[in-house]
């Protein structure tokens, strides 16, 4: 069923809503980690700074400071996207059933801005808490090649379940919620999509759409 929605879900991105999302999204997101990327350089380089460690180095001290902004980065990207796409998941989650379910469409609920915002905000400290707490484990985990990655992806996996399953069923309260398997499924399939280049621009978008799917599509079953 996850793999049914995920390729139902992609041509979609295509329906005028779901693109003007997209281009939403990504611009905002740009935006957020400009302004973020210069707060870690300027944070970055003063603690570096005050720990001697770029007075001398040159070249290595740049190249270490931007190393580790790149992986903080790549760390937050997926919290930032899923986060402001969050703001705009009610129209996104709409245009996808207008298009493929109408009649649930029409019994939707009409989620409150104010309320989307919440999720948002509430996805985007979920992932950067979480992160940040086992981001001890993942630096222990960097010796083994694998363990760091594949607990990235399991801790990713289990929070955009969880936010991708709020998104949708905030629609509709009267229909039966997400299983913790199906929610598992939605989280491995969309942190994988975050990882390919390109693709990953894609991934916020595409998976909201691919949880609009799947979750109407196990009522129709």
């Amino acid at each position: 069923m996850i793999f049914q929605a995920l390729f139902r879900a992609l041509p979609q991105i295509g329906l005028p809503a779901v693109r003007a999302v997209l281009w939403r999204t990504l611009g905002l997101t740009l935006l957020v980690f400009l302004a973020l990327g210069a707060l870690v350089w300027l944070g970055l380089r003063a603690l570096l700074m005050q720990a001697g460690w770029l007075q001398g180095a040159g070249v290595a001290g740049a190249v270490l400071a931007v190393s580790i902004g790149i992986l903080c980065a790549w760390l937050l990207f997926r919290a930032v996207a899923i986060a402001i796409v969050g703001l705009y998941a009610e129209r996104l989650v709409a245009a996808v059933e207008r298009a493929s379910y109408g009649a649930r469409h029409d019994l939707a609920r009409a989620v409150p801005p104010i309320e989307g915002a919440r999720v948002a905000i509430r996805s985007g400290l979920r992932a950067i808490g979480w992160n940040l707490a086992v981001l001890p484990l993942y630096a222990v985990l960097l010796v083994t090649g694998v363990g760091a990655p594949l607990l990235f992806l399991l801790v990713n996996a289990y929070l955009l379940g969880r936010d991708l399953a709020e998104l949708v069923e905030g629609r509709h309260p009267g229909l039966p919620r997400f299983t913790s398997g199906q929610r598992w499924q939605l989280g491995v399939v969309s942190a994988l999509l975050f990882v390919p280049p390109v693709i990953n621009l894609l991934a916020p978008v595409w998976s909201v759409a691919m949880a609009t799917h799947m979750f109407h599509g196990r009522q129709m079953r």
